[in-house]
């Protein structure tokens, strides 16, 4: 049985100036948010103000939509034109936009119109770009490259050929977002709310975030989808967290019925217009039919997944390091989305628990009954093992029987895992003891309530073997504090 795991000693961030695309979440809320059931007169007001694009110009030998549903290719830019001098200083938005794309994501509503699949390609992808005519006319045969490297070689047309070729997967509609739209918003939804079990902080970004729940406005969450240089995940760990960010979305909009209330949604979608782009074919009628169709998605019924890699990454001459894909898993995701199938496999719905810092099967915890309760420390030990904690399995009376409050000992080198334990256990104070030693002890007192389910903040992959979650799974459990930075 392993240690609890120790505080990670701070590390300097790599020099490298970081890179953005509007990342996850602003695609997705181009699609959530435009599923009311409002008026054909206010969507065609909404639709005129989309700048289109020619994504499916001079295309050919496309893969065939065989399993029924619709595809979306959900592009981010990092267009800044518009925002304000401040903002740039005050989130780090200095310098000159490249006309790039960093986030690359399939987005798939089923055919029955009962769920969202969203699959985010890492941008650093492997690829090989398919044989090309740029504007001059000048004809460029297939080779390798980063997969972001389609957009800045051919724009949106390239970036569409380059993805149905590498995945199989026909793509019906294209939308291209920046991240101006995704700061105005996330300001008119009020905020968006997210929670974390660690300290997020990226000098790069300028992200300083306390662990706990926080309201995030909409500069801060641009922080937050765009860090990187947080832990030494990278772009995958990014992938995640843009990933639980999307959830928040889907779950605010649902909860706070939005998506049924036709002036707010006309605040909220007027804010993403000034800078969406999006295919000739996308037209109003397919908003009025999209927000038909989605009118019942929730986060139980929206899945996330993010494409199996191989690590480390491979050099490519002339490309840098790229992320080779696991062609067996990557496959079989893929297959699935072809066949309108959900990708997340199926799984008794539970409470929705608490995230922590520390994996609970990796937490020692021994526990003893402070009160006159007899069985009571046996039933928390049972509980906390039921929860995931490796209890164990002894409990014991403790010194007095009259402990106010339950607490738990640790040694003050196994902090995180001291955090993660008492996130199970509401109320519980921390009391670090030098030379504890591995195995935590917690004391029992009058006050305590039970044991609540937490979870690893990093999603556990399922069982199909490509991650996938759904948004339920991800979001905020209800309750606790949250705070407003």
């Amino acid at each position: 049985m392993s240690a609890p795991a120790r505080s990670p000693r701070p590390s300097r961030p790599r020099s490298r100036r970081p890179r953005w695309g509007l990342r996850l979440a602003t695609g997705a809320a181009c699609l959530v948010l435009a599923v009311s059931g409002i008026g054909h007169l206010l969507v065609r007001e909404l639709d005129s103000g989309i700048h289109r694009v020619d994504a499916f110009g001079g295309l050919d030998n496309r893969p065939k939509n065989t399993g029924g549903g619709v595809n979306f290719l959900v592009v981010g830019t990092d267009g800044r034109e518009r925002i304000t001098p401040r903002e740039k200083a005050l989130y780090r938005l200095g310098g000159a936009p490249c006309r790039c794309t960093d986030t690359i994501m399939l987005m798939h509503l089923s055919g029955d119109h009962r769920r969202v699949s969203t699959v985010s390609l890492p941008r650093d992808s492997y690829a090989r770009i398919p044989a090309y005519t740029d504007a001059t006319g000048k004809r460029h045969p297939s080779h390798p490259r980063k997969l972001n490297a389609a957009y800045a070689e051919g724009g949106p047309s390239l970036t569409v050929r380059t993805v149905e070729h590498l995945t199989g997967v026909h793509v019906d509609h294209y939308l291209e977002v920046d991240f101006t739209s995704f700061m105005k918003t996330v300001d008119v939804l009020g905020g968006v709310k997210i929670c974390t079990a660690r300290p997020l902080k990226d000098d790069h970004t300028g992200l300083d975030l306390p662990a706990g729940t926080h309201v995030l406005n909409g500069g801060q969450a641009l922080q937050y989808v765009r860090s990187r240089h947080v832990d030494g995940t990278s772009d995958l760990g990014r992938i995640q967290r843009q990933q639980r960010f999307m959830a928040a979305v889907v779950h605010q909009t649902t909860a706070g019925r939005i998506l049924l209330n036709p002036v707010r949604f006309n605040r909220v979608a007027g804010a993403l217009l000034g800078s969406v782009r999006a295919d000739h074919g996308f037209s109003a009628e397919d908003l009025v039919a999209l927000g038909r169709a989605m009118s019942g998605v929730t986060p139980a019924s929206s899945e996330f997944a993010s494409v199996p890699v191989v690590l480390p990454g491979v050099p490519v001459k002339g490309a840098g390091s790229t992320l080779r894909w696991n062609r067996a898993k990557a496959e079989r995701l893929f297959t699935t989305l072809r066949a309108d199938r959900p990708l997340v496999t199926h799984r008794p719905k539970r409470a929705r628990a608490i995230p922590v810092d520390v994996d609970p099967a990796r937490i020692r915890v021994h526990v003893l009954n402070g009160t006159n309760t007899t069985g009571l420390a046996r039933r928390a030990d049972r509980a906390l093992h039921a929860t995931g904690f490796a209890a164990t399995g002894s409990p014991a009376d403790a010194a007095t029987p009259d402990v106010r409050h339950t607490v738990i000992a640790y040694d003050p080198i196994w902090d995180r895992s001291a955090r993660s334990l008492a996130a199970a256990v509401p109320g519980a104070r921390l009391k670090p003891v030098a030379g504890q030693g591995a195995v935590m002890q917690i004391t029992i007192g009058a006050d305590y309530k039970g044991v609540r389910p937490v979870r690893v903040e990093a999603p556990k992959t399922d069982t199909a073997g490509f991650g996938a979650v759904t948004g339920d799974e991800v979001v905020c459990p209800e309750g606790g504090a949250t705070r407003s930075l």
